[in-house]
């Protein structure tokens, strides 16, 4: 009976905890630590006891476990084995002897012992350890101890001095609690909450597990870090069985270690309440009311036990929502097929959505059933026209199941369309699954490489594992040229998203399209062109337009096969990289609801990834921030690839919410992106990580990251600026890392593009960083004009935030040149701008310190130093040596000893105190 070993490491995100224990440790005396099984908080209780032995306390620990509840006295004997025998020595021989009595004969007569002296036993074991020293008591899994140590414990505690504090952890699942009692009643307790999605991304990247299954792993385990790393384990020990990386669309197996994790959460409440908790698990849509009218007519009461011990939330409408998603999953393995049937058969009777009503129909058999093969046939359609396609991919791999043998051809057509479905729905999981029955029949090869075709539209970012599957789909198209063109269009997608390849993208577009021309399909052919178009923008091709424009007159399809790949929604991103945003957002406006209704995930996402996008450089975060969180919110539910929305959320945090968050977002996009293969997000999250490195002022690590991009798109080919706009974040990086010679070589490069490509926001952006660069090699006078003259053009150009960055570059060119009441105006210029476009970390940027404010040095050093001066000058004076401060800003030591020569000389100090004084007094 010890603390609990062999656990793995859950201790992300509990930073605040530990504080919060010491701060009730200091003020009471007392914590009280609580939280569901697998919440951390024994990894909590490690740290702070750490801490305690750091500062040279004494620690007693005891961690009983669940058989020890049974055990009298128990857990009492177990503290006092513990104690140093020094400290037994100095009682009395009754105390002495109740104490060898207990250690000695646990399984002896209760009845023989002197429970009084062993009382007083642990009340002067307890002092005599204090006198000596300060101590910490911690109980974790107190939920175990049994009740006469918990009498025991409690008498003691009353009578130990203040030296004595005590750390009580305890799980408590719908019984009384042990630590009020312990602790005392004025102790709040802390209760230990779930993580969040970016804290489950840091636990599993910590764990060597892949990132890009945050989201879905965050949703099957309410947060729980025991059973988030179990879940990860448990997928990654499925993906290596099969021989091929975990996709993030994949069924989370909830075995083993989870299945034991997701046990013991569900162990909290009596079986009476896991039987309804059973229902709600069956159900698609539980409700209080639901599970009453199917059998449960104490559902009220026994989800209250249930939400007590944090398995679900009940809404006030009766709504009932499982905490995590894995425990419904349990529960249904657990419950066996005679009690699944009984409960769907139970819940056919009482749904009210006809739908549902033949799903759970058809789930509480497991015989062939031709009629009711065709009822749930007829439900799919049902679901494919109110656009709920995963639905109809479960219910079509159900007809197909109940389809009698001597009906082959309805099964194999039901397959097939199932793989369709999954495929728009994005869950690759349903698509690989029809897909492999559809290849093990005597499938007609249309037939098998539509159901191949599903598994690559499902795959989302993720095509770079489809080799095998585009060989194979191309040897089975053969003969007929609109299934190879509809093969040869996927490949075009490949080649730029995980190949990162335009021109082979491009080429294969074209032969999709006259394949397509050859098959009379003008659908997959407009989708040709369009690919054509959108690689042509991305290489500089001065006929893009033109070649969408051939594809906008094509006859549009009723449901266009991906609204992301069709001709209408590349006009769109035109309009975005164009800056012509009204226009943009009005179209936007007007697909949001179009793909809502085909079940597309990954077209609505898009539309919303569009629509963060457009909103942003409008101006407008608030409205940006809600797109982006309900498209991270829908990759999460339809398991999409995670990497696009881990971008978005970076964006939308850089410019309306916090730098911080904005990094840890855009760093989760980088790893996700670099799991699947996915060159084009990659570049993005990328790009979104060094604009916030540059905005916080970390210039060398800017320079870095944002090289990377530049590295990435010179492998790609592109050419126009415009479709990621990093060239200016570079250059001003560059110049603020002390390079303004290879910045403006950067400017001059990029900015014959531009121009020669009319892009005149592009341009702009451009100058910004070439104001800065000409302020860096000394025309302050020229940096300024072209600052101001830069800031009117994004106002004519009706780009607020883009004004109010060069408002700020302009503030501080100058500030550089002493003149502060222009430098006040234009940061006040931009502190307004920046407030109007709801841009909260930007609006911070440009406050004005407050005299001796914290920064103040680094802001009026800025006079006469630049930004890579300022910075070391801040170093050097706050104790750093020439070798930290080379480490830090990522330069040699020559180049930091060169640098101090020169802040020397512009300040007239000759040493690092007379530079800390002058950092002081500027």
């Amino acid at each position: 009976m010890v603390a609990a070993t062999g656990n793995a490491d859950t201790s992300v995100g509990h930073g605040e905890l530990i504080k919060a224990v010491d701060h009730a440790l200091t003020t009471h005396g007392r914590a009280l630590l609580t939280g569901p099984a697998g919440a951390g908080k024994t990894e909590i209780v490690r740290a702070v006891a750490a801490a305690a032995e750091s500062r040279r306390e004494s620690v007693l620990r005891l961690a009983p476990e669940a058989a020890d509840q049974w055990i009298p006295e128990a857990s009492a004997a177990a503290l006092l084995a513990s104690v140093p025998g020094a400290a037994l020595d100095q009682l009395s021989g009754p105390q002495r002897t109740a104490i060898a009595l207990l250690r000695r004969e646990a399984d002896a007569p209760r009845a023989g012992r002197d429970h009084i002296a062993l009382r007083l036993a642990v009340v002067e074991v307890l002092r005599s350890l204090a006198a000596r020293q300060p101590v910490l008591l911690v109980l974790d899994n107190a939920q175990w101890l049994d009740a006469e140590s918990t009498d025991l414990l409690r008498f003691a505690l009353r009578l130990t001095p203040p030296r004595v504090r005590v750390l009580v952890a305890e799980c408590v699942q719908g019984g009384a609690s042990v630590g009020e009692p312990l602790c005392g009643p004025h102790v709040p307790a802390i209760r230990v909450p779930p993580l969040g999605a970016d804290e489950v991304a840091e636990l599993l990247v910590r764990h060597c597990l892949p990132a890009r299954l945050a989201g879905r792993i965050h949703q099957a385990s309410g947060g729980n870090p025991r059973l988030a790393l179990a879940l990860g384990h448990s997928l990654a020990e499925a993906a290596e069985a099969r021989d091929s990386s975990a996709h993030h669309a994949d069924p989370l197996p909830v075995s083993g270690q989870a299945r034991e994790v997701a046990r013991r959460l569900l162990a909290g409440v009596p079986a009476q309440a896991r039987r309804t908790l059973l229902l709600a698990a069956l159900a698609a849509r539980p409700t209080t009311s639901l599970l009453r009218r199917a059998g449960r007519p104490d559902a009220e009461a026994e989800l209250a036990e249930a939400e007590r011990a944090a398995l679900v939330r009940v809404g006030e409408d009766g709504t009932v929502e499982f905490t995590a998603g894995a425990l419904l999953t349990a529960l249904a393995a657990d419950a066996g097929w005679p009690e699944r049937a009984a409960g769907h058969a139970a819940l056919a009777a009482a749904v009210d959505d006809p739908v549902q009503a033949v799903r759970h129909r058809a789930l509480a058999v497991d015989t062939p059933d031709q009629w009711l093969a065709a009822e749930i046939t007829e439900a799919a359609a049902v679901c494919r026209r109110r656009g709920q396609r995963a639905l109809a991919a479960e219910l079509g791999l159900l007809a197909a199941e109940r389809t009698p043998s001597w009906l082959a051809g309805e099964e194999l057509t039901r397959l097939v369309t199932a793989a369709e479905d999954a495929g728009w729905a994005g869950r690759a999981d349903l698509a690989r699954r029809a897909t492999r029955a559809v290849l093990a029949r005597d499938a007609s090869p249309a037939d098998r490489v539509r159901a191949r075709l599903a598994v690559m539209d499902a795959a989302g970012q993720a095509l770079g594992a489809l080799d095998e599957t585009f060989a194979y789909a191309m040897d089975e198209a053969a003969g007929d040229p609109s299934l190879q063109a509809a093969v040869q269009l996927r490949i075009a997608w490949k080649h730029n998203l995980s190949d990162g390849d335009p021109v082979r993208s491009r080429d294969a577009a074209a032969e999709a399209g006259r394949l397509a021309a050859l098959g009379g399909d003008q659908t997959a052919e407009a989708m040709a062109l369009t690919v054509r178009a959108r690689m042509g923008r991305i290489l500089g091709d001065t006929d893009a337009e033109e070649i969408l424009a051939e594809a906008l007159a094509l006859p549009a399809p009723e449901v266009p096969l991906g609204m992301r790949n069709a001709p209408q929604y590349l006009a769109v991103r035109h309009a975005f990289f164009d800056d012509r945003l009204a226009d943009a957002r009005r179209q936007l406006m007007v697909l949001l609801p179009a793909v809502q209704r085909t079940g597309s995930a990954e077209d609505v996402f898009e539309v919303l990834r569009s629509l963060t996008e457009v909103e942003l450089r409008s101006g407008r975060c608030e409205a940006a921030s809600a797109h982006a969180r309900r498209a991270l919110e829908l990759t999460i539910e339809a398991g999409l690839s995670p990497g696009p929305a881990w971008y978005v959320a970076a964006m939308a945090e850089a410019m309306g919410g916090s730098f911080a968050r904005a990094a840890g977002y855009a760093r989760r996009g980088i790893q996700a992106s670099q799991e699947e293969q996915d060159q084009v997000f990659l570049s993005r999250s990328l790009h979104a990580l060094g604009l916030v490195e540059l905005a916080t002022g970390e210039a060398a690590k800017a320079v870095a990251t944002l090289r990377r991009v530049a590295a990435l798109e010179a492998a790609q080919q592109v050419v126009d600026p415009s479709v990621l706009r990093w060239h200016g974040e570079l250059a001003e990086a560059l110049i603020a890392a002390d390079a303004p010679g290879e910045a403006a070589e950067l400017l001059d490069r990029v900015g014959a593009d531009a121009l020669g490509l009319g892009r005149t926001g592009v341009v702009a952006a451009l100058d910004r960083a070439r104001g800065l660069c000409l302020s860096a090699q000394g025309e302050a006078d020229e940096a300024v004009h072209l600052l101001e003259t830069t800031a009117r053009r994004f106002a004519d150009l009706q780009l607020p935030l883009e004004r109010g960055r060069t408002l700020l570059a302009l503030a501080r060119v100058e500030r550089r040149r002493r003149r502060r009441a222009p430098a006040r105006a234009a940061l006040r210029a931009a502190a307004e701008v920046f407030g109007l476009a709801g841009a909260a970390p930007w609006t911070e940027l440009a406050r004005e310190p407050a005299p001796g404010e914290g920064g103040g040095a680094q802001v009026q050093a800025a006079a006469v130093l630049t930004e890579a001066e300022s910075r070391l000058a801040l170093l050097v004076s706050q104790g750093a040596s020439n070798q930290e401060a080379a480490a830090k800003l990522f330069l040699s030591v020559k180049t930091v000893e060169a640098r101090l020569t020169r802040i020397y000389q512009k300040l007239d100090v000759r040493s690092r105190a007379q530079l800390a004084t002058a950092l002081r007094t500027l």
